[in-house]
């Protein structure tokens, strides 16, 4: 090869590396904002007035964007509620260019009831994180198993417990139906390479798992990247101590607030 193309194409190369590098970083200096999704009734709102007002106020189901101010790491950050209603609920996507995080709640006491309702709106969340362009930093994810102080069970009495089986509910409930529907969408994608016609199902990837073929979806193995899990609680009307220097927020939301603190 031409020396003077290898030094040509080595500068190029270079040059790209330092494009993508300068978008990564104002994609960072703009994600300024933690997106609260998750079904109906899951309790973001809740989560989000205890957080920003330091009570948990009493709320009702939601049916526009919420957003408000919120001191994180002694910077301002949003908050963002989007509902759950079906119809609504797509809006996350309008915020993901400046999302921060990307923070899932869950209502462990109905999760396995209305588990893939659940299951397909992570699936629409995870998909869309998986299809951020390089130039753009993902946001980071977290699943709050909400509601684990409603959990009734004669074996289990400390709070840490309690939470770690919301945790587990949670986790377990989901990965089965998101194995459900990643097994439903390969073998709708099997059928379009045959010819057979059928619905659209680019809206059904990114739930790939870095695991062997035919192996169940974990979310250890997903290839989008880290997936959180906490739990949490918060009571109507209790005034709650937010102290972002030790990460404690009360018993119910201490550990939402610390992972939130950890956030770069």
């Amino acid at each position: 090869m031409d020396p003077r193309l290898l030094v040509v194409s080595l500068l190029a190369a270079i040059l790209a590396l330092v494009v993508l590098y300068v978008f990564r970083r104002r994609s960072l200096s703009r994600a300024n904002s933690i997106v609260f999704v998750g079904a109906s009734d899951a309790g973001k709102t809740a989560i989000l007035s205890t957080l920003a007002y330091g009570q948990t106020l009493p709320s009702h189901t939601s049916l526009q964007t919420n957003t408000c101010a919120f001191s994180l790491n002694q910077k301002t950050t949003t908050l963002v509620d989007v509902p759950g209603h079906p119809r609504i609920r797509d809006q996350f996507r309008e915020h993901l260019a400046t999302a921060k995080a990307i923070v899932f709640v869950v209502d462990t006491s109905s999760v396995s009831r209305i588990g893939p309702i659940v299951a397909e709106h992570l699936h629409k969340i995870l998909h869309a994180v998986v299809t951020i362009p390089p130039s753009q930093s993902p946001p980071a994810i977290l699943v709050v198993a909400h509601k684990c102080d409603l959990l009734k069970t004669g074996s289990v009495s400390a709070t840490s417990s309690l939470e770690q089986l919301a945790i587990n509910r949670v986790r377990t409930v989901l990965e089965r139906e998101l194995d459900k529907r990643r097994r439903s969408h390969t073998g709708r994608v099997a059928m379009d390479e045959l010819g057979a016609e059928g619905e659209d199902s680019t809206e059904l990837g990114g739930l790939d798992c870095t695991g062997r073929p035919g192996e169940a979806f974990k979310f250890a193995d997903w290839e989008g990247g880290n997936i959180d899990f906490i739990g949490s609680w918060v009571r109507v009307g209790e005034i709650v101590e937010l102290e972002e220097e030790k990460g404690r927020g009360g018993d119910g939301i201490e550990r939402l607030l610390a992972w939130l603190n950890q956030l770069q």
